[in-house]
């Protein structure tokens, strides 16, 4: 399938100063060395503790932020390539209508003076749609796409529910018929029995429209329902990328088996033993040596403290960084 997205060798390093002549004395490395694709109509997941590199990622590939270096090549919609990490302010501007995004707080994302007809229809405005009968049009055509009467057109967001809001940060997101969305946590402020509606809404939109989804997330419940591939990430890099349902069977990377024991399993018979990890997330400013995930991972040698383990494929589209994965047995969900 032919990719939307490609990823090269991304990376996101913040100086640190200090002293009154500002001199950099370290950096924080958030984003390092990160590549992965998304094709046309699939989802692909981020998931990985707080602090790991994800939102600083997917704010990169929509250049909400700049790079500090690699490529991110993104298709148009007239099919030439184009990266995405060199172009300068002016040049992002045409391709900003095919890449957006939806919020993670559906309450804070929409302006509360606005009504919803103005807040998806700015999008149609600021790309040329002036005539306001047409663009209340197209605003009332989305909203029937999300699942929202039109006639809630000239309603204000506070008369919405967090599950309606959310909804009509999609339609706007969808105003401009993107090819690519990125999805940061869109469901994590959502209470529990609204969270099925909207990943099933998206869903849907995905099979209609043929959209490509960069889905950030912590819960791996929604992450394995909605994902084709899921990428794990942790200080900064990518530890483990695969198939959804080869990655939650048969894990190859210790923190993703980590992550996998804390998954609910409604049956008792079939519960895995929860892995506690010992200590917290290793600082991006000052890693470990060797395996960043080392002075938590309970399958840790010598080797893993001096040895820089690479991205290698185990299997056809199973990558993994460890240099233990052909030694492991370790234990996945049903």
């Amino acid at each position: 399938m032919t990719a939307v997205l490609d990823v090269r060798a991304l990376r996101k390093y913040y100086p640190i100063r200090r002293g009154i002549l500002g001199r950099q004395v370290s950096e924080v490395r958030a984003v390092d060395d990160v590549s992965f694709s998304i094709a046309r109509g699939e989802t692909l997941s981020l998931v990985g503790e707080s602090g790991c590199g994800k939102t600083t990622t997917s704010r990169c590939i929509l250049r909400a932020i700049t790079p500090t270096s690699g490529e991110i090549r993104f298709r148009t919609e007239t099919g030439d390539e184009v990266d995405v990490a060199g172009l300068r302010r002016q040049q992002l501007r045409p391709l900003r209508r095919q890449m957006q995004m939806i919020f993670q707080d559906p309450f804070s994302s929409l302006n509360p003076r606005m009504t919803i007809a103005e807040i998806i229809g700015e999008p149609l405005l600021v790309n040329g749609m002036n005539d306001t009968h047409a663009r209340n049009a197209r605003v009332a055509e989305l909203l029937e796409l999300v699942h929202l009467p039109a006639a809630y057109l000239n309603r204000f967001p506070h008369a919405f529910s967090g599950g309606q809001r959310q909804r009509i940060g999609i339609a706007r997101a969808l105003a401009l018929s993107p090819s690519l969305i990125v999805a940061d946590e869109p469901v994590s402020a959502l209470d529990v029995s609204v969270q099925a509606q909207i990943v099933n809404l998206m869903l849907e939109l995905q099979d209609r429209l043929g959209i490509a989804y960069l889905f950030v997330a912590h819960d791996l419940s929604v992450v394995k329902h909605v994902s084709h591939r899921v990428a794990v990430m942790y200080v900064g890099r990518i530890v483990e990328i695969a198939p959804t349902e080869k990655l939650f069977s048969t894990p190859r990377h210790p923190y993703t088996e980590a992550l996998l024991s804390a998954v609910p399993v409604p049956d008792p018979r079939q519960r895995a033993k929860r892995i506690v990890l010992e200590g917290d997330v290793a600082d991006p400013s000052d890693p470990p040596p060797g395996c960043a995930f080392h002075p938590r991972c309970r399958y840790a040698t010598e080797r893993c403290r001096q040895a820089v383990p690479a991205l290698e494929e185990v299997a056809p589209g199973h990558w993994v960084r460890c240099i233990r994965t052909s030694e492991l047995a370790l234990q996945g969900v049903a």
